[in-house]
């Protein structure tokens, strides 16, 4: 009996994972890309996997930083994306960079000539149909708007964004808490809520007028000319707000009202930056309101002048573009399917995760869940203390909602990083305490070494699994 083929929409990095996973599990795939028959303003040619913007994968170390872990993962997992990586790397010191032609071209080379898969160029306007009962959409931030348009009509008008409105993630245990406070406005105890849900940072005057002046002076990112300026109520960039007026940002996301400092109960603060839990593990916060355009490195320097942030280490930071995605925790189940709809997935950007590598992270874990839904081998998700865990977690329900802001989008996209991942315990060496960097360090080291077995663990499984 001829096995019915699995659906990939997109041949970006995501589907283009995604598709090779099911064939190399030994199912077949049809992958519709949409070009040439109609470009996007941002792709220049008609190759699969084609790199739009950076043509860096980021560091590839797999020991002390989160995205090297992932691309450890992936070759563990037999990953096209990073095989093609690999064989066109480009010297880029500690990260992995590519020839963009190199790896386009080897991409498409090896999809075009896997026996399992067959490449429609095609545009793919709607939900797949019923009689494609397996398919994963993996279309990215660039997804052609009749499609868009009829995702958002599957599943609600507020669960599709067109605009990040991201305000900048940062590291828990990097918050000094010698100058922080936790406590909610007024004290007020929301659904879920304890009334003491915030951390907040006092800025004196003279702090908040330097903090101000910083915001304005600090260089900004520039909209692409087919992105528009998306600035709307709820998202003004932190910029956008100080150029203003000197008060605005303290009568607003800033404002010190409700609020009394723990560590100095006699003095009023005259500004407050809040940051609110953004994960179910307590590992990672956000800075409330503070959506930005300031470029990165500018954003660290500024950000960084905040008491209490002075030694911030940022999971993620800020930013205003395009970038199409769903509300994936509540649409999504743990294997990347659609609630409403049994065997439709979704990978990549479109499902709220950041960068090439994660986006095609994702198109190898739902290709997977794919090929063994249609072989009829149980899906083994694969455990949350590994990188491709952490991802899936975080895009399936590990993101907290905010509920003193009910109709909110509170889900962001995210890069991989250590908050994502549960807490470990630092192995401890006789004779010495390990303090500030080097405890950082081991953290990380000791999150890599569980990963990695975890990985190798899941793997296997897998694959006995594919075996029975």
């Amino acid at each position: 009996m001829t096995q019915a083929p699995i659906h990939v929409i997109g041949g970006g990095l995501a589907g283009s994972e995604a598709a090779w996973q099911a064939a190399e599990a030994g199912v077949p795939v049809i992958l519709h890309e949409m070009r040439p028959v109609r470009g996007t303003d941002a792709h220049k040619t008609d190759g699969l996997a084609e790199l739009v913007c950076s043509n860096s994968f980021r560091s590839d170390d797999a020991q002390t930083n989160a995205v090297g872990l992932l691309h450890a993962e992936m070759r563990l997992a037999g990953s096209l994306i990073m095989r093609a990586g690999d064989a066109s790397q480009v010297p880029a010191g500690g990260a992995l960079a590519v020839d963009r032609e190199g790896f386009s071209e080897a991409v498409t080379r090896a999809i075009e000539t896997h026996p399992l898969i067959t490449v429609v160029r095609e545009e793919v306007d709607g939900l797949p149909p019923a009689e494609w009962d397996q398919a994963i959409i993996a279309t990215g931030p660039l997804t052609a708007p009749s499609l868009a348009e009829a995702i958002r009509a599957a599943t609600g008008a507020e669960a599709l964004a067109f605009f990040d409105a991201i305000a900048p993630i940062v590291h828990f245990e990097t918050i000094d808490m010698d100058v922080c406070w936790f406590q909610s406005r007024y004290d007020k105890v929301g659904p879920g809520g304890t009334g003491k849900d915030y951390i907040n940072c006092p800025m004196n005057k003279a702090e908040y007028e330097a903090f101000v002046q910083a915001l304005l002076d600090g260089e900004k990112t520039t909209f692409k000319e087919w992105e528009g300026t998306p600035y709307f109520d709820g998202c003004l960039p932190v910029e956008v707000m100080a150029e203003r007026g000197l008060e605005t940002l303290r009568h607003g996301p800033m404002k010190p009202m409700g609020l009394t400092n723990a560590h100095k109960p006699d003095e009023k603060p005259y500004a407050v930056v809040q940051l609110r839990q953004d994960n179910a593990l307590g590992t990672l916060y956000n800075m409330v309101g503070f959506q930005t355009k300031l470029k990165y490195g500018e954003q660290v320097r500024v950000f960084r002048l905040i008491p209490g942030l002075e030694n911030a280490e940022f999971a993620r930071l800020g930013g205003l573009h395009r970038n199409t995605y769903i509300n994936s925790p509540a649409l999504l189940d743990g294997t990347l399917q659609l609630k409403s709809r049994p065997g439709l997935r979704f990978a990549g950007q479109i499902t709220g995760c950041e960068g090439y590598v994660e986006s095609a992270a994702m198109g190898l874990v739902a290709g997977r869940f794919a090929a063994a839904e249609r072989l009829g081998h149980p899906i083994s998700p694969p455990p949350p203390t590994t990188a491709f865990g952490a991802l899936v977690s975080h895009i399936s329900g590990g993101h907290i909602l905010a509920d003193d802001e009910p109709g909110k989008r509170s889900f962001q996209p995210m890069n991989v990083n250590f908050g994502l991942f549960p807490p470990v315990e630092v192995p401890r060496t006789e004779g010495k305490r390990l303090r500030g960097k080097e405890k950082t360090l081991a953290k990380k080291r000791a999150m890599s070494a569980r990963a990695l077995a975890d990985c190798r663990d899941w793997l296997g499984i897998a694959a006995r699994a594919a075996a029975e």
